[in-house]
C-alpha cells in the first residue's frame, strides 16, 4: 500500500508539471500565435491601428507559401526563367484563392478515397468480378463531380465583384486612416464583435461543429490541433466572461469574389486552464486578463457570412 501511494503522488506530480507547462497566456483559440491566411496580404504587415501601434507579430503558421522577396516585382529574375518568359505573375494557392472550398474538397475526396480504398466506396462498393469495373466507375464519378466544382467557383472568381453599400462605421470600431477599396456596414462591425464572443464560447465547450461553422477550414485545424494537444494532456482550457472593450479597422480589401476585414480587437476575459477533475492549474478565475489581437474575417460576395481566417498577435 505505502508503494502503491508513493507510486499515485508520483504520477500526480508528473501530470502536474506537465499540465503547468501549458501556460494560461498560450491557451486561448490561437494559442497566443499568428496563424491562418489573409490572402495575398498573408504576410504582408496589416496597417498600423490607434490599439496596434507597434508591429504585428508575422504568420507562425499558414497554409499560404511565403513568396521569395520582390518576387513578381519588376526588378525580379527568376531563378531558371524559359526562354521567351519573364518572371511569372504571383498566384495565390488554392486554399488561398478559395478558403471556402478547400475544407469542402478535402473532405469530400478523404471520405470518398477512404471508402474507396476500404471497398464500400459511395454506393456501397460491389462484389465479384465487377469489384474492379466498380471501382474505376467510382472513381470516375468522383473525377467528374470535382472537376465541376472547381470549375463552377472558378468561373465565379473571374467575375467583377458587385459593389459594397457605402456607410459609416459602427462605433466602438474605429478607421485606420488608410485608404481601404471596401466599405464596412454597421452590421459587419457587429458581425465581427458577435464572431469574436462565440467563437470563444464554442472553444470553452469544445464544440468544434460550431467553430467549423465559424472559421475557413484551415482555422478549424489549427483549433482542432489544439484543443486535442490539450486533451492529450488531461487538460481544458475555459475562456468566460469575455467583454469586448474597443476595435480598429485596420484594413479591408477585395480579391476576386472574396472580401477581407482585418480588425484590431481588444477584449478582456477570464482564461483558466484546469484538469479532468476541473481543478484549476493555471490561471485565474477571478482576475481578468486584457488581450489585444488582429483578427482577419473572410466572405463571399453576396452571399454567407463573415468567417474567421486569421489570427495576429499585436506587439
Amino acid at each position: 500500500m505505502r508503494k502503491f501511494r508513493l507510486s499515485t503522488t508520483a504520477l500526480a506530480l508528473l501530470c502536474a508539471v506537465s499540465l503547468g507547462a501549458l501556460g494560461t497566456a498560450d491557451a486561448r483559440p490561437g494559442g497566443g500565435s499568428s496563424i491562418g491566411s489573409r490572402g495575398s496580404h498573408t504576410w504582408s504587415a496589416p496597417p498600423r491601428t490607434s490599439i496596434t501601434p507597434g508591429w504585428a507579430r508575422p504568420m507562425d503558421q499558414s497554409a499560404t507559401p511565403r513568396m521569395p522577396p520582390g518576387y513578381g516585382s519588376p526588378g525580379y529574375a527568376s531563378p531558371r526563367p524559359m526562354p521567351g518568359f519573364g518572371a511569372p505573375a504571383y498566384r495565390p494557392s488554392y486554399p488561398v484563392r478559395h478558403p471556402f472550398m478547400s475544407g469542402f474538397a478535402g473532405g469530400f475526396l478523404g471520405a470518398g478515397l477512404f471508402g474507396l480504398l476500404s471497398g464500400h466506396g459511395f454506393m456501397g462498393g460491389m462484389t465479384g468480378g465487377t469489384s474492379f469495373f466498380g471501382f474505376l466507375l467510382q472513381v470516375l464519378i468522383i473525377g467528374g463531380l470535382i472537376a465541376f466544382v472547381l470549375r463552377m467557383f472558378g468561373n465565379r472568381g473571374q467575375r467583377s465583384p458587385m459593389g459594397m453599400p457605402s456607410s459609416a462605421g459602427a462605433p466602438p470600431f474605429g478607421n485606420a486612416g488608410g485608404s481601404a477599396p471596401v466599405t464596412l456596414t454597421n452590421d459587419d462591425y457587429m458581425s465581427f464583435q458577435r464572431l469574436l464572443l462565440d467563437i470563444q464560447a464554442a472553444w470553452s465547450a469544445q464544440n468544434m461543429r460550431a467553430l467549423a461553422s465559424m472559421a475557413t477550414p484551415e482555422m478549424t485545424g489549427y483549433f482542432n490541433a489544439q484543443l486535442s494537444d490539450l486533451a492529450s494532456r488531461g487538460a481544458r482550457n475555459i475562456v468566460s466572461n469575455v467583454q469586448f472593450q474597443r476595435g480598429d479597422l485596420s484594413e479591408a480589401w477585395r480579391e476576386g469574389n472574396l472580401t477581407y476585414a482585418t480588425v484590431a480587437m481588444r477584449y478582456s476575459m477570464t482564461d483558466v486552464t484546469t484538469d479532468s477533475m476541473g481543478n484549476v492549474i493555471d490561471g485565474s478565475s477571478t482576475e481578468p486578463v486584457t488581450v489585444t489581437e488582429l483578427w482577419t474575417f473572410v466572405r463571399a460576395d453576396g452571399r454567407g457570412n463573415w468567417i474567421l481566417s486569421a489570427i495576429q498577435q499585436a506587439g
